[in-house]
């Protein structure tokens, strides 16, 4: 169970800090992204950047996986 803790602890620290840089470059503000703004709430629906960052994984893994 320690590793198995460990090993989570490690996985979401490289995405929080994937997620920051990926901030630098533009990920979380593209124009399919909707954001909704009222008194007190604040909606965000991040469509663009989850099919961008789908795409990108699914080439990742089928280029470890296929050989």
């Amino acid at each position: 169970m320690g590793k198995a803790l460990i090993i989570a602890g490690i996985v979401l620290v490289a995405v929080g800090l994937l997620w920051m840089l990926g901030e630098r470059f533009g990920l979380g503000r593209l124009p399919g992204d909707i954001l909704i703004e009222r008194e007190g709430t604040r909606i965000y629906i991040p469509i663009a950047t989850s099919l961008l960052i789908s795409v990108v994984l699914s080439l990742v893994l089928w280029l470890f996986f296929s050989r």
